[in-house]
C-alpha cells in the first residue's frame, strides 16, 4: 500500500527535544559550482545578509577561490583571553603560577610588626585587611575544584540538580501537504518528495520567517526557505505559485504556496528540513504516516 500523508491542523511550537548541531564556520571558500543562493541555504543563512556581509553587488556575482564571510562584522569574537592581560593598568596585580598571589604580594615574616598600610592588595589599612592577608600567607598552596551544580547530602553523596532547561529551539512539524510519498530522504536527495496535483496547497510545516521566496537556486524551481528558529530551516520546492515574499512571517499550516513541477518533470514537492544548513531526515521530525 502506498503511504499517504496529510497536513495536520496548526499547533503551538512545543514539541520533543532534539540534538544541538555543529556550528557554522566563520568563513567559506567560494567552490566550482557555488552561487551565493546555494551557499546561504547550505549554512543556514539568509542570501542577502550573506551578500551585505561580504560586499556583493545585487546581481549576486561571486568567484571560485573566494573568501566569504559567514557572520556579520560586528559579531566577530571579542579579544582573547591571551590578550586581555595586554588591557589592564600598569598597577593591576598578576597572579604567579606558584605562589597563587598577585607577583607584588610577599610571604610576610611577621604581621605583628606592621604598622604600615598593607601593599598586596591595595586595601584601605585595617586590622581586617592584616588577618587577610596572613590568612593568605598562611593558606597551603593547594587549588580546591569548586563544584556549583552540584548538591551534596550529609552523607557526603553528591547528586546532580534536578532542574531542567528547556530547548529553546524544539520544534513541532505537521506535513506541508498531503499525497503520496514519492521518494524518502537519502545524501541525494537532501529531503523528501511528495506527489500531488498541481495547484494543491502547500502550507508552513513550522512557524517562522521566509528568507527566500523565488526561482534562482537551480534545481529546485519556484522555491520558498522558512527560518524558524537559529538551528531550523525548511524548504518547499517544485512550487507552481509562491504566495508569500521575503521577510515575512507566516504561522504553522499558513498556506505558502501551490504545487506544480517548476524545474521538475512531475508534479510533486520536494521538502526538506535543514539543522544548522545541513539536510536532515524530514521522516525524523513529521508526525507519522497515516494510511
Amino acid at each position: 500500500m502506498d503511504a499517504i500523508v496529510g497536513a495536520q491542523p496548526a499547533g503551538d511550537q512545543s514539541g520533543p527535544s532534539v540534538e544541538a548541531g555543529a556550528q557554522r564556520p566563520t568563513a567559506y571558500i567560494v567552490q566550482k559550482g557555488d552561487t551565493l543562493y546555494s551557499i546561504a541555504l547550505n549554512h543556514g543563512i539568509n542570501r542577502k545578509e550573506l551578500a551585505e556581509w561580504n560586499n556583493i553587488p545585487e546581481s549576486g556575482a561571486i568567484h571560485i577561490g573566494q573568501q566569504l564571510s559567514m557572520s556579520a562584522p560586528d559579531a566577530q569574537a571579542g579579544p582573547s583571553l591571551f590578550s586581555l592581560s595586554d588591557s589592564l593598568p600598569p598597577s593591576a596585580p598578576t597572579a604567579t603560577r606558584d605562589s597563587g598571589l598577585p607577583s607584588e604580594a610577599k610571604p610576610l615574616a611577621n604581621t605583628n610588626k606592621l604598622k604600615t598600610e598593607p601593599r598586596a592588595f591595595k586595601l584601605p589599612y585595617s586590622e581586617q585587611a592584616i588577618a587577610q592577608l596572613k590568612g593568605l600567607t598562611d593558606m597551603p598552596r593547594t587549588v580546591l575544584a569548586k563544584v556549583d551544580p552540584m548538591i551534596e547530602k550529609q552523607t557526603g553523596t553528591v547528586i546532580p540538580p534536578t532542574e531542567v532547561i528547556a530547548d529553546p529551539d524544539r520544534i513541532e512539524w505537521i506535513w506541508p501537504t498531503k499525497g503520496k510519498l514519492l521518494e524518502g530522504f537519502s545524501e541525494a536527495t537532501k529531503g523528501i518528495d511528495i506527489a500531488g496535483k498541481a495547484g494543491e496547497p502547500v502550507t508552513a510545516s513550522a512557524g517562522g520567517k521566509v528568507v527566500y521566496s523565488g526561482a534562482g537556486l537551480r534545481g529546485y524551481g519556484k522555491l520558498i526557505i522558512i527560518k524558524h528558529n537559529n538551528t531550523y530551516l525548511s524548504a518547499y520546492a517544485h512550487n507552481n505559485k509562491l504566495l508569500v515574499k521575503e521577510g515575512q512571517t507566516v504561522v504553522k499550516g499558513q498556506k505558502i504556496g501551490e504545487m506544480g513541477s517548476t524545474d521538475t518533470d512531475l508534479v510533486k514537492l520536494h521538502f526538506e528540513i535543514r539543522k544548522n544548513g545541513k539536510p536532515v531526515d524530514p521522516l525524523k521530525h513529521l508526525p507519522g504516516i497515516s494510511g
